[in-house]
């Protein structure tokens, strides 16, 4: 998809979603297919499909909130992380205990 002058260029992605965050949104699927330039810019996309679905993700620094993790790559990611054609980022909610 062409972009803004000097906007990243939109490649398509898969976002995998954990369960305790589907149980919010209803039909929203345990992976989704979007386009996005950047891990924000798919924390976007969401958003446009669910909307509400950000702010579980992100808080308004914004950042990733601290109990969530995005991984891309087996890495932790940013939101400024970009993204590759085909790319495959998980988001994944913090297990705590003591």
């Amino acid at each position: 998809m062409p972009s803004p002058e000097g906007a990243p260029e939109t490649v398509p992605v898969r976002v995998t979603l954990p369960r305790a965050l589907l149980q919010l949104f209803d039909g929203a699927p345990s992976a989704v297919e979007l386009e996005a330039a950047t891990v924000g810019g798919a924390m976007d996309a969401l958003d446009a499909r669910w909307p509400g679905m950000r702010d579980r993700l992100c808080d308004s620094r914004p950042a990733i909130r601290k109990h969530i993790n995005v991984f891309l790559d087996g890495r932790r990611v940013t939101l400024d992380t970009p993204l590759y054609p085909g790319a495959e980022v998980h988001v994944l909610t913090a297990i705590s205990g003591g």
